[in-house]
């Protein structure tokens, strides 16, 4: 019996690294994946869904798993299952909780699951009178689907307002901004945490913190992600109880009530304020960056995690990580995130004596030489025991790489280091 066909839906950094760490189990393709997967992979262009679904019908595919959150808000997983194949991720009804703000704020207050005080309106004197009670202490999201980059952090309540109407005038976010989430600012720190749901089962991920502003010290404009580092130490196990406890398990149950069984990776964005978490947002999905760090962790057969999550079968596996720090540099390009970049070939040098891997997302392939295209380029991964020591292999890494403007941040993991140089001096003092 010849290896089982796994199909991975999207191109970008997150699906690499799910097929670079399953392709030793499995024969692989991708549509569209991009420059680098084809390096291990066969890469297809058939964009329509549809005919996707017969393409895989007939290719005897075993497992689809979906990588971003597009073609899960257009129901890939309904129309897949239609066809009786078996696709990770979930349906389109359970994929509203990314595909708009106002139903994941109206399902996290039927359920009581905690999260900021908001308003949902196509009004903009609603949203007004709401900024004034909070006094523009707020958070401004389009309703719809953004790529990550539909949430407007005002810093004054005149902002605040004007934000609210380009918003609702279509001049931010075009159709996707014509209704908003105006919600309040929570002071904290942020984790992402990432549940494999089977729709009644999960099992959860070591806690990752991403980096979204596009330059050091959390300034300049939120992208889709600029660096992630997982397990993270400001995860406490308090933490860590708190969200299985007061989000995962009624999510899953409320999903179940709501006639959407929840099948797929959900990822909470959370802000923990004075030791308790709040959902943020909920994305349908692996984040990207925070899957080339978390993947590789991975103990177990990555095949075997998947088709048990797609099939119900989640009981059946004892999840199991590997005891190391994994800390991820996304190296973007020049233009990012205002407009498209010239491409350029990438030149890598000899990285043999460096604990870590290169994710690629936004390149081609044009005779035997990777170009980067554009957005998140790649993402340099760097591994070891403890935040520290992991960093400084993602940052050698760094160095190894070369293209036209490539950018990236330089304190990625910043957070995690404070508060082990902080504990590390308690120690020490008690000592």
């Amino acid at each position: 019996m010849g290896k089982p066909k796994v199909l991975i839906i999207g191109g970008g950094g997150r699906e690499y690294s799910i097929g670079y760490f399953l392709k030793e189990e499995v024969e692989l393709f991708y549509a569209p994946g991009n420059g680098a997967t084809a390096q291990f992979a066969t890469n297809l262009s058939i964009s329509d869904y549809r005919e996707l679904a017969e393409w895989a019908h007939r290719a005897q595919i075993d497992l689809t798993i979906v990588g971003p959150e597009a073609p899960l808000v257009a129901g890939i997983v309904d129309l897949f299952k239609s066809k009786g194949l078996i696709i990770f991720g979930p349906s389109k009804g359970a994929s509203q909780l990314e595909g708009s703000k106002g139903f994941m704020k109206r399902f996290l207050a039927k359920y009581n699951i905690p999260t900021a005080r908001f308003v949902e309106t196509d009004n903009y004197s609603v949203a007004a009178d709401f900024i004034d009670q909070l006094d523009g202490k707020v958070v401004v999201k389009a309703d719809g689907l953004c790529g990550g980059k539909g949430v407007i952090i005002p810093k004054s309540k005149e902002e605040a307002k004007e934000v609210a109407q380009k918003m609702l005038g279509g001049e931010l976010f075009g159709e996707a901004g014509k209704r908003i989430v105006v919600e309040e600012f929570l002071e904290g720190f942020e984790l992402s945490m990432f549940a494999l749901c089977d729709g009644k089962n999960y099992k959860l991920f070591p806690a990752a913190q991403d980096h979204k502003r596009l330059l050091d010290g959390d300034q300049g404009p939120n992208t889709g992600g600029m660096g992630a580092y997982t397990p993270t130490p400001l995860a406490t196990p308090q933490i860590y109880r708190k969200v299985e406890e007061q989000i995962i398990k009624p999510t899953l149950v409320g999903m179940e009530r709501e006639g959407y069984p929840y099948t797929g990776i959900l990822f909470l964005g959370l802000m923990v304020v004075d030791g308790n978490p709040y959902v943020l947002e909920y994305n349908v999905r692996f984040g990207d960056p925070e899957c080339e760090e978390l993947i590789p962790l991975v103990d177990n057969s990555l095949f075997d995690l998947f088709f048990k999550g797609a099939t119900g079968k989640l009981e059946e596996i004892d999840l199991k990580f590997k005891n190391r720090t994994a800390v991820g540099v996304v190296c973007a390009s020049q233009n990012y995130p205002y407009g498209k970049s010239e491409p350029s070939p990438i030149q890598i040098e000899d990285y043999s004596d460096i604990d870590g891997y290169i994710a690629f997302g936004g390149v081609s392939e044009k005779e035997g030489k990777l170009w980067a295209t554009g957005g998140r380029v790649l993402v340099c991964v760097g591994f070891g025991n403890g935040v520290a020591e992991a960093r400084r292999e993602a940052y050698r890494l760094v160095e190894k790489v070369h293209f036209t403007g490539k950018k990236f941040r330089r304190d990625i993991a910043y957070q995690a280091l404070q508060l082990e140089r902080e504990r590390k001096r308690e120690r020490e003092e008690k000592n």
